[in-house]
């Protein structure tokens, strides 16, 4: 009786085959509902955007304080042009950003009783237009410009320096 019954028949897949086979299954399916969940839903968002940056602007002053060049801070931005108001004069400014100390004078009209060397503040509100990432925009805000009287005495007539440009 130790010898086996060929009327009983063996399974066609063992038990362990069976696991292994349900497990592939499994794994597959698995497999591809992940794949199937990274598919794009839409339109392909761009992730880092750049921001829109204000614009800001800073003055030079040459030497001898006879032009004042304002340029952008941010590299980014391409001035077009200013115009700076002050009071009811303005000033318009090109794309070069240079203004002579003259034109200031002028809207002064006169040196008043100012001290020779004092500096002063002049406040002036400065509207520009410029392009940023080839879009044109409007910006400005309101500045401080300073500056002096220089010259004068008997037989001279007195003349206005500029010493600065900056954010009021």
């Amino acid at each position: 009786m130790s010898e086996a019954d060929p009327s009983k028949k063996r399974p066609l897949i063992p038990f362990g085959e069976l696991i292994a086979l349900a497990a592939l299954v499994v794994s597959a399916l698995g497999v591809w509902i992940a794949w199937e969940s990274s598919k794009p839903s839409g339109p392909t968002q761009i992730v880092e955007q750049r921001k829109r940056v204000p614009l800001a602007l800073r003055g030079s002053v040459d030497d001898r304080g006879e032009t004042l060049t304002i340029s952008p801070a941010d590299p980014s931005h391409a001035l077009e042009s200013i115009v700076l108001k002050i009071g009811r004069s303005s000033i318009e400014v090109g794309s070069d950003g240079k203004f002579d100390a003259s034109q200031i004078q002028q809207t002064l009209k006169s040196g008043g009783d100012e001290s020779k060397g004092t500096v002063l503040r002049l406040p002036m509100k400065a509207e520009a237009r410029y392009v940023e990432d080839g879009v044109d925009r409007r910006g400005g805000g309101n500045y401080v410009l300073r500056y002096k009287w220089e010259g004068g005495g008997l037989f001279g007539g007195r003349s206005l320096r500029l010493v600065g440009f900056s954010r009021a």
